[in-house]
């Protein structure tokens, strides 16, 4: 703060009264004047900032709500993605269910098989039997059907 140089003069009437200081005013001139020019300066970059976030803010909700609207319809999609699965899945329990019954199905089957393997391999060796039975038969028959087709004319 400036200080008068007469110190018995209040510093309210230094200031006012040019003739009593005259150094004073001066001295808040230059000082006051500078500093409220730097304010004003100071008001208008204050403002201007401002004004700028706020425009960025609304391209920015602009933007988000945009954005939303898209998000929105996928969280949608994604629902009925979820739905369809579940659907699929209780499709699938009651096909595993089935499944399960055809095994079921399917081992019984199996101890059938068995004993129709058993059969088939009766039958094999009464085949086979009957192979050797008809070599047999035709060693012991063939000669003399041989020699009785050569006495018939067909």
């Amino acid at each position: 703060m400036f200080l008068c140089r007469e110190k018995k003069i209040n510093r309210i009437r230094c200031l006012c009264n040019r003739s009593v200081c005259p150094g004073v005013r001066d001295q808040c001139q230059a000082l006051v004047y500078p500093s409220l020019f730097a304010f004003i300066i100071l008001a208008a970059y204050g403002f201007y900032l401002v004004f700028s976030l706020a425009k960025d803010v609304h391209y920015l909700a602009v933007s988000v709500d945009s954005n939303m609207a898209v998000m929105s319809g996928n969280m949608q999609a994604i629902s009925d993605n979820i739905s369809q699965m579940s659907t699929d899945v209780r499709t699938m329990a009651v096909s595993v269910e089935s499944i399960s019954q055809d095994a079921t199905i399917l081992k019984l089957m199996l101890a059938s098989m068995e004993g129709v393997e058993l059969g088939i391999q009766s039958i094999t060796s009464t085949t086979a039997n009957m192979l050797g039975d008809m070599a047999d038969m035709n060693r012991s028959i063939g000669r003399p059907i041989t020699f009785m087709s050569r006495f018939m004319p067909w």
